[in-house]
């Protein structure tokens, strides 16, 4: 077989062989057209969503040492699991001096309370002798009535009558003495009663001083707030954190995941609350995901900028935008597991679904 036969059989071929790839790339194209074409008429999809999920930051209530870390990074903890222990001595310190104050003010109501017994028996001593010392100064003013008659009608010298006017201021005296002394054992009774007052309302507020110093010491021990994943430690034994400052983060295990779906706004028209979502991960393409529409944003993502859009100067330019739909995840806990916060998904809507509620 001379070269130009053999040139002419190979020629007939590679032109066989590239029709025949012509023909299957026409048909795959084909197929994968009039897919997404039915796809499009049925679904509302977008590839521009994500997973959602809690991820709160783990802050401390006090400043002080970190003493221990009872947490790594990416590790599962359940609420109340002690995850940072801050030194706790200035804090407990601070709550027992507290306390001794509050002793101290138990004691002064004590004195108080003694001080006001010794004044209540002394104004019932000089309660006592007031009615003794009345009779005796009006028996003693009827003696001098009757020497004064006495001596006006000179049966009486002048010395007897000086004695019984003595007698007689003397009795006055004591009883105006009497008098007094109660008054003023029932006047310190109301003032000591008035300063227990006082000290009573002072151990109530050391009361409620003594209860935040015990917050104190209790915030010195960092605990899980509920179940959940740790996120990346940087902190370590020994390093002096404040108040406020954020230590770590944690996952929320307790709350279901979502997915926030941005979907265009000629797309919303077909959405509605209720609607069940078919959700591809693309971590996880094999793996079937479903959904529903719980809520729709009120207004579209831009609007929730911190510098939100404004046209007023007439530079516009329309651009398709975008309004956030929740999806909450209805597949089984098993399924649920495999996603993680930030990873991208693909959400279709069926456009013809009852719109439940």
């Amino acid at each position: 077989m001379d070269i130009k036969t053999r040139i002419k059989i190979t020629d007939r071929l590679i032109t066989r062989i590239t029709r025949y790839l012509a023909l299957l790339i026409i048909f795959v194209g084909s197929i994968w057209g009039i897919r997404t074409l039915w796809i499009y008429w049925k679904y509302e999809q977008t590839n521009d969503a994500q997973v959602q999920e809690y991820i709160n930051p783990v802050i401390s209530r006090v400043g002080g040492y970190l003493t221990e870390v009872r947490f790594e990074e990416n590790q599962i903890v359940n609420k109340g699991d002690t995850l940072l222990v801050v030194d706790n001595r200035e804090y407990t310190y601070d709550q027992a001096a507290t306390s001794a104050e509050i002793a101290k003010q138990y004691a002064q109501v004590k004195e108080l309370e003694a001080r006001q017994y010794t004044l209540s028996q002394s104004a019932a001593a000089a309660k006592s002798q007031i009615q003794g010392r009345e009779s005796k100064y009006r028996q003693q003013e009827l003696d001098y009535n009757r020497y004064k008659k006495l001596y006006e009608a000179d049966a009486a010298t002048a010395q007897m009558l000086e004695e019984k006017q003595a007698q007689l201021n003397i009795g006055q005296s004591d009883y105006k003495s009497s008098v007094e002394n109660a008054r003023a054992a029932t006047a310190g009774i109301a003032d000591l009663e008035a300063q227990k007052n006082v000290v009573a309302k002072e151990i109530a507020r050391l009361q409620e001083l003594e209860k935040y110093k015990n917050l104190n010491v209790g915030y010195t021990v960092i605990t899980a707030p509920y179940r959940g994943r740790m996120g990346k430690r940087s902190i370590d034994l020994g390093q002096m954190i404040s108040v406020g400052q954020v230590l770590t983060y944690i996952v929320n295990d307790e709350t279901p995941k979502w997915i926030i779906a941005n979907f265009k706004e000629t797309q919303i028209r077909n959405i509605h609350v209720g609607n069940e979502v078919d959700v591809v991960v693309d971590a996880y393409p094999d793996t079937k995901f479903i959904g529903k529409v719980i809520s729709i944003a009120p207004a579209t993502g831009s609007s929730f900028s911190l510098l939100p859009p404004d046209n007023a100067t007439g530079n516009f330019v329309k651009i398709v935008q975008r309004i956030p739909v929740r999806i909450e995840i209805t597949s089984p806990t098993e399924s649920e597991e495999l996603l993680k916060a930030g990873m991208n998904v693909n959400a279709f809507i069926a456009k013809k679904q009852t719109n439940a509620k």
